[in-house]
């Protein structure tokens, strides 16, 4: 089935696979976590860290939590597609960062030391800030 809100809404859980940087498919997930107010959802993408092996793709590069560039670029470039059709207040991107802050903390900045990656709109542009510690 495809991964859109009636289907994240009926099932809660979806898997399924996407195809990597590398050009090989690999298994994937997606979920919406549904708080008490507009401010407290969240979708969470992620691709096992077996799954990233098995497609022969880099995820680390020495920093802390399995990080990599090419994957929290790719990632970004996920999130990017997905604010123009479903607008966020806050993206961020890493291993196992769903609820780590909100956007009402961020007050619409990046920070200067990420040690996350984080998608942030700007009005209707939406900046990306890559890890960068």
């Amino acid at each position: 089935m495809p991964c859109t809100v009636a289907s994240l809404s009926e099932h809660g859980h979806l898997r399924g696979r996407v195809r990597l940087p590398t050009g090989r498919l690999a298994v994937c997930g997606c979920l919406a976590i549904r708080g008490g107010d507009e401010n407290s959802d969240w979708l969470d993408f992620y691709v096992p860290v077996g799954a990233l092996e098995n497609a022969g793709m880099a995820h680390w590069d020495g920093r802390p939590f399995f990080r990599s560039a090419s994957m929290d670029d790719w990632l970004a470039a996920i999130g990017t597609e997905t604010f123009k059709s479903a607008p966020f207040r806050l993206g961020v991107i890493g291993f196992e960062v769903s609820g780590c802050t909100d956007a009402s903390a961020m007050e619409g900045r990046l920070p200067e030391e990420r040690d996350i990656g984080y998608l942030i709109p700007q009005g209707e542009v939406l900046h990306y800030g890559a890890a960068n510690t």
